[in-house]
């Protein structure tokens, strides 16, 4: 990265990243929570403590060990001068005070999404690694569904669904596991509970891996036992929506175009008001980033970016429905990195 075009740009002269998935991106050190990076004219430094002197070591950047945490402003102290910008969203108040107390000569400048923005397009390698995580996603899926009947309580499939995750290759997981039946279906992260699954519901399963550091994600609702014909239709109804935006994403399509395309259709089916978040996001290094699919959103997808295409149906106390892929923005339009099946599953 050209550091030093990207402090002219901001017109700054030193920049403080305190966002630790930005950390990660920017040197590939794994505990990103632990350390920061300070940017000037001269390149990058990776500061992080003496637990992670072995890590620091091996990474791209140069970097500093500070042995006690009390270290940090006087460390900083030889980077810190004229305009330093800082991660307004991601840095303390007291940290904050701290800077304003120990360096009276600096101004501070708030900065939002700046590396956020760059993290949004994929390079090849980072590509990569989201489609393996995509593909363990599918493997955990297939091996779910012999554990989903009635009597077992959603914490265990939970539990044996990110057990294998975890022995097959993931990291951890990508975020908190949902599995949620019955009324319970009808919360759009409901995670898992003791309940019991029973017959005749729709239990909906929201999970991701993490391979590289890098996120996927993917949520597919099957039905134990044969369910009503309500429930049939309302999970029609949201294949059909999750079908016609998916087949719309493209470079130059605006989030809101895409979000409308899928909530227009679940309202003629009489379900708009029940789809009560928006269709999709980028992910990546956070299981939540950039570009925003939703309403309102006017941000423009771009060749490179990943992002989740996922409608829902949520009728209070009664049932819910959604369905959940992950897909890569190409130059001609996209690929479906989710591979499981969407035909409603009758276990």
């Amino acid at each position: 990265m050209d550091f030093q075009s990207l402090l002219d740009e901001l017109e700054l002269d030193a920049f403080f990243v305190s966002n630790p998935y930005n950390v990660r991106y920017l040197s590939g050190f794994v505990e990103g929570k632990d350390a920061k990076i300070v940017i000037t004219r001269t390149g990058a430094t990776l500061i992080t403590d003496g637990r992670y002197r072995v890590e620091a070591e091996q990474q791209p950047l140069p970097h500093r060990i500070l042995l006690r945490r009390s270290q940090m402003n006087q460390l900083l102290a030889e980077f810190f001068q004229g305009r330093v910008g800082l991660e307004a969203e991601h840095l303390s108040i007291a940290t904050l005070e701290s800077f304003q107390k120990d360096f009276p000569q600096v101004t501070f400048v708030p900065t939002r999404g700046v590396f956020e923005r760059l993290r949004q397009k994929k390079n090849p390698g980072e590509i990569e690694h989201i489609r393996q995580a995509a593909a363990l996603a599918d493997r955990g899926f297939a091996h779910i569904l012999s554990f989903l009947k009635p009597g077992v309580r959603e914490i265990d499939i939970a539990l044996e669904l990110e057990f294998f995750l975890r022995k097959h290759g993931s990291e951890g997981m990508a975020f908190g596991t949902t599995v949620a039946s019955g009324e319970r279906s009808a919360m759009p992260h409901g995670g898992a509970s003791p309940r019991v699954i029973q017959a005749g519901e729709l239990v909906t399963l929201d999970f991701g891996c993490v391979v590289g550091g890098y996120c996927s994600d993917m949520t597919r609702t099957v039905a134990v036992g044969q369910v009503s014909p309500e429930l049939r239709a309302m999970y029609q109804a949201v294949l059909e929506a999750q079908t016609l935006a998916l087949e719309a994403v493209a470079p130059g399509r605006q989030g809101q175009e895409l979000d409308a395309l899928a909530r227009n259709h679940l309202a003629r089916w009489g379900y708009g008001e029940y789809f009560t978040h928006g269709l999709g996001h980028g992910v990546g290094l956070f299981i939540h980033e950039g570009p925003s699919l939703g309403q309102g959103s006017e941000e423009v997808l771009e060749a490179g970016q990943v992002v989740t295409i996922e409608p829902g149906v949520y009728i209070p106390h009664q049932a819910g429905c959604r369905i959940e892929d992950l897909v890569l923005v190409t130059p001609e339009g996209h690929e479906v990195l989710s591979q499981s099946p969407k035909q409603l599953i009758e276990l």
